[in-house]
């Protein structure tokens, strides 16, 4: 049962890739009990329930190296923190689960599309964290890349978990304001792009490890990631406009702090008129 085979290095998609996605499948169904979980909770815990599988199925089989079980360990802490933070802020929080309920996100969706979406995302979680998964099945050794994204990753993890703290904390202060406290000072998403720069550190490390066409798969996932991301940045800035559009205080944020990456000239994604 737990043998890493020789014949899957440079394959795409062999068995032990079927492995993995039957893990991610594990940690995300709970979309079934609430859709949006899909894409937030189930996340979150695929990624740490594919860290575990792959540093359990390395240490029993002596087969992986420290920079991978770093990884590995990254991926734990990574999706456990995400997970559990969203899950607690769901269940605990009544303004947040009032606002999800008022854009529609808490609705219960058929069963065809709730399966359509866990194979989506069971696939989606496999192919991001692919990067970690193909230097294990490839063997290869640690190299200056995996090291540079390991640091990479730790980084956007603090952040993260930062700007989470930040943002819960200005909302205990004043629940009706909107943050621009700590990491909010240098951009108006610094959570969602601490998600790019974890996911960058990942493909980073794939530099040296990763081979032939797999890089395909790497590729893809972090420019969907992204993707989302630019596209969750954006549908908070339109909820942001409509609730703080006409505040001074916001409007001058707004157009001073870049919206998704630090230090750029990109301060809204869409043309913004005001009365």
């Amino acid at each position: 049962m737990f043998k890493l085979d020789p014949s899957y290095i440079g394959k795409v998609w062999p068995a032990f890739m079927w492995g993995v996605t039957r893990v991610a499948a594990i940690g995300c169904c709970m979309g079934f009990k609430e859709f949006v979980w899909f894409m937030s909770v189930g996340y979150g815990f695929a990624v740490m329930c594919i860290g575990i599988y792959l540093l359990a199925f390395g240490l029993i089989t002596h087969t992986i190296t420290l920079a991978t079980a770093i990884m590995a360990i990254l991926f734990i802490i990574y999706g456990y923190r995400l997970g559990g933070y969203i899950l607690k802020r769901e269940l605990t929080n009544a303004h947040y689960r009032k606002k999800l309920e008022s854009t529609g996100s808490a609705k219960a969706m058929p069963l065809p599309v709730s399966l359509c979406m866990w194979f989506y995302s069971m696939w989606m979680y496999t192919a991001q964290t692919s990067a970690v998964t193909y230097r294990f099945m490839n063997r290869a050794n640690d190299n200056i890349f995996a090291w540079i994204g390991i640091v990479i990753m730790i980084v956007a993890i603090i952040g993260e978990a930062t700007a989470d703290a930040q943002k819960s904390a200005a909302k205990k202060i004043n629940p009706k304001r909107f943050c621009d406290t700590g990491l909010y000072k240098i951009v108006r998403c610094p959570n969602y792009f601490c998600e790019i720069l974890f996911w960058f550190g990942v493909t980073v490390s794939g530099i040296g490890a990763v081979q032939g066409k797999q890089w395909i798969m790497v590729l893809l996932a972090f420019a969907l990631i992204t993707y989302v991301m630019f596209n969750s940045a954006q549908r908070l800035e339109l909820r942001h406009e409509k609730t703080y559009g006409l505040d001074p205080e916001y409007q001058k944020y707004s157009d001073t702090v870049p919206l998704l990456i630090p230090f750029s000239k990109q301060y809204h994604s869409f043309p913004v008129y005001r009365d």
